[in-house]
């Protein structure tokens, strides 16, 4: 990338963030010709005022534009910057069971200490920490790495393969989170596998929804659908193995990620089924829960009802469910969950024409959890589409989060 001259590095970081040079160019209020002529180096970028303009539309380090190595200076409240992301990336390029042949494998930590931290890990993701865990996770990635290859064909070759498994499902959320869904991807498959060398059925469907969410974030709904709704049978109640929470846990999470699947191919139908299934499944759990880190349960049903009328286009639908909600229920859900709803009730409202219940959704997510609302991609989209729709000018608690997540009022 350093050899690049800056107009493909421009293309480059355009690409990643799946951006047309249509979107691009409007977002930086240019042509799509002027957009043109600087990844093709016909028009050079002599301005610095320009430049940091770019940067922040591609969110990336303007150093990454530049060529130079970054500094390390990570958002205030996000504290996530594009270096540890790209560390997180060499992490999963790493390929410690081949290179074992060949040369000793790292010293990993004792299980116990590894676990403690997945453990934290874990903690951090659902309080929505999502810079902390940015940080963390290149060391833990190596570390989860370098223990499966150490303990493999000892007693503690499953349970390595399992901690290995959880430390990718992490890595999936969180990049997933950051819009890095090829990324996402990767880890979400490598998750699956370490899940299948583990044993553990229900942490291999619990991977499997992740591949899901990473294949809905590329584009892919349909082998979204397929892929929880096939997994989802196979741990149904009534099989051969017997219906426990974490298992009613797993299996309803599938379901309710496949109905997100079909309601963004607007089949409704399967939508229907689906959260019936799902529905029916918390009943048999009792509550809400967090087994298998699926927070599931009823008042998880019902917020997946208002993200797929989201998906639907059905806002009016989306709003009333998030109405509805029993307050005692919601309340309890961990930060990470309850802002991800606020942003689709946001979305709701935006559906709606309410821009003013939409810009208190996106407060009220701030509010819980700033790093969920102001690291991702999609709460930056409705925030843009609040600011250019709401008549007059915009609230000032609602502008001082736009001017925080670098997004133009």
């Amino acid at each position: 990338m350093e050899e690049l001259p800056i107009g493909r590095r421009v293309a480059y970081w355009r690409g990643r963030r799946k951006m047309s040079q249509q979107v691009f160019a409007d977002r930086l209020g240019k042509s799509k010709s002027w957009v043109d002529k600087v990844e093709r180096g016909v028009r050079r970028l002599d301005k610095f005022s320009v430049v940091y303009e770019i940067a922040d539309v591609l969110q990336v380090d303007v150093q990454l534009l530049l060529g130079k190595e970054p500094e390390r200076r990570p958002d205030a409240v996000s504290g996530i910057d594009q270096v540890e992301v790209e560390e997180i990336r060499a992490a999963l390029e790493r390929y410690d069971q081949i290179s074992a042949f060949f040369n000793a494998p790292p010293e990993p930590p004792p299980l116990g200490q590894l676990r403690k931290a997945v453990n934290h890990a874990w903690l951090t993701y659902q309080h929505a920490k999502c810079g902390m865990l940015t940080r963390a996770l290149p060391k833990l990635l190596r570390e989860a790495q370098a223990a499966e290859t150490a303990y493999a064909g000892t007693d503690d070759s499953l349970a390595s393969a399992h901690l290995l498994s959880q430390v990718y499902q992490l890595a999936s959320s969180t990049l997933r989170k950051l819009g890095e869904h090829e990324l996402s991807w990767l880890a979400a498959d490598r998750a699956i596998a370490s899940a299948q060398r583990s044993g553990d059925a229900l942490l291999a469907g619990v991977a499997t929804y992740r591949v899901a969410l990473s294949l809905l974030a590329l584009g892919r709904a349909r082998p979204a659908l397929e892929v929880n709704v096939n997994v989802a049978n196979r741990l149904a109640p009534g099989s051969t193995e017997p219906t426990t929470p974490e298992r009613l846990s797993v299996y309803g999470m599938l379901l309710l990620q496949g109905a997100i699947a079909a309601a963004r191919i607007g089949d409704t139908a399967s939508v229907r089924d689906l959260l019936v299934g799902a529905e029916e499944a918390a009943r048999a759990l009792g509550g809400d829960f967090n087994h298998y880190w699926t927070s599931f349960g009823p008042t998880n049903v019902e917020l997946h009802r208002a993200a797929a009328a989201v998906e639907l286009g059905e806002g009016k639908l989306a709003v009333e469910t998030h109405r509805k909600l029993d307050p005692y229920g919601f309340g309890a859900l961990l930060p990470e969950r309850r802002a991800h709803h606020f942003l689709d009730i946001a979305r709701g409202y935006t559906q709606l024409g309410d821009f003013e219940g939409a810009s208190e959704m996106l407060l009220e997510g701030d509010r819980l959890a700033p790093s969920e609302i102001r690291c991702r991609p999609i709460a930056r989209e409705v925030l843009t589409d609040v600011l250019r729709r709401i008549r007059g000018a915009p609230s000032q608690p609602i502008a001082e989060l736009a001017e925080n997540m670098g997004v133009a009022a």
